[in-house]
């Protein structure tokens, strides 16, 4: 048994040889995106092209633009300008089967509020049909969750609801994550296990995107910040570009 604390945690314990076949090889491309919101252009010319393994932070003042990119990404919100790119192909052309790659958590938990955390994690595998081995118990374990699977949703705290919303992270088959605000509401342990869980994701393959306030300490990592078009990246260079713009007073 992992020795972790099931009330207060993910248990996130490395793994020692990392499958790096979970996933197949993937790209996700960005090209020359902006868009416009009320007669305003919130951003323009963001370019970036991802890989298997890597994990883009998108950062920036409140207004600059991140939810909006990452609803851009998940095909939620349309750009005016610009165009996606999933393994090569263009994303309009063969949406649908491009969704069956992405899991997306918004800034919402996304849960039903009557239900407990495991009737939520049962609804939802139902409805991704999802065939990974833990059971929901284990799961809700793992997340910290022990002791409240049967507690109706609206009774949990705001960082609980936030854990329930995140076990989903431990089921998906999915190789993209687009993640809004996933620190939200999550103690210091809870930040430091759920980067664990970013970083193990990579490593075996996967892709994530995120937006956050954090200084998130993934070694790596990719930053794109919007308000300053700033490009970063630990420790090797990436190709990320967007024009500075100022931040809209509507949307993050």
């Amino acid at each position: 048994m992992p020795n972790s604390d099931l009330n207060t945690g993910f248990d996130t314990e490395p793994k020692t040889q990392p499958n790096t076949d979970l996933f197949p090889p993937n790209s996700l491309d960005l090209k020359a995106l902006a868009f416009e919101r009320d007669d305003r252009m919130l951003f323009s010319d963001v370019s970036v092209s991802l890989k298997s393994g890597d994990i883009l932070q998108v950062e920036g003042p409140n207004g600059c633009g991140k939810t909006t990119l990452l609803r851009i990404i998940t095909t939620a919100l349309s750009p005016c300008e610009g165009q996606l790119f999933w393994q090569g192909n263009n994303i309009s052309q063969f949406r649908q089967d491009y969704l069956q790659n992405i899991l997306f958590l918004g800034h919402l938990p996304g849960l039903k509020q009557a239900l407990s955390p495991e009737e939520n994690l049962v609804w939802w595998r139902r409805l991704n049909q999802s065939k990974r081995e833990l059971s929901n118990s284990e799961v809700l374990a793992r997340i910290g969750l022990l002791g409240y699977e049967d507690v109706p949703c609206s009774n949990l705290s705001a960082g609980q609801q936030r854990r329930a919303a995140l076990a989903r992270l431990l089921i998906t088959e999915a190789p993209l994550w687009v993640l809004d605000e996933p620190f939200t509401a999550i103690d210091k342990q809870g930040v430091c296990e759920l980067e664990t869980l970013l970083t193990e994701h990579a490593d075996n393959g996967g892709m994530v995107v995120l937006s956050t306030h954090q200084d998130l300490g993934i070694p790596g990592i990719k930053r794109l910040s919007l308000g300053k078009a700033l490009l970063r990246q630990e420790p090797a260079d990436q190709k990320v570009s967007g024009q500075n713009l100022p931040p809209s007073e509507e949307g993050i």
